[in-house]
């Protein structure tokens, strides 16, 4: 009996799995952010800045995408970096990988890449500084984002 509990376990915690990840995968905003981190590590600051929507948003996606087990997160200072998990299970790289194979293709994440290209040139300090003041970031041709 005691080995039909474990699979059971198991098998609902691969259900739970499953359903947490495919949630977090459910949502359009949630995808681009998850792309805009499948390459390096991004500051918050830098994924606000991308997806334009306020801060607390960005970080309730954000944690969906941590409590998935798709993001990690480190805080530095005042500082929230997030990145694709380093030692992923096989689930979490399988989703990982779907995305990197199917995601990337399409013509917004492909847009978002162009803009993280000029948010990368940005100091995070001065790109938080810019967005509490509600200046617009100049680029190097003097256009805003």
């Amino acid at each position: 009996m005691t080995g039909v509990r474990i699979l059971i376990y198991r098998n609902e915690k691969t259900m739970n799995q499953l359903t947490t990840i495919t949630h977090a995968l459910s949502d359009p905003t949630r995808i681009r952010l998850l792309a805009a981190c499948l390459d390096q590590e991004r500051c918050v600051c830098q994924l606000v800045e991308l997806i334009d929507l306020s801060n607390a948003s960005i970080s309730k996606h954000l944690a969906t995408l941590r409590n998935a087990g798709l993001l990690e997160s480190r805080k530095e200072g005042r500082w929230v970096h997030y990145q694709t998990q380093q030692s992923p299970t096989t689930i979490i790289a399988d989703a990982l990988a779907f995305v990197q194979t199917h995601a990337l293709s399409d013509d917004q994440i492909q847009s978002d890449k162009s803009k993280l290209a000029e948010i990368d040139t940005i100091d995070p300090c001065d790109l938080a500084k810019m967005q509490r003041t509600g200046c617009c970031i100049p680029t190097q041709q003097g256009v805003s984002l």
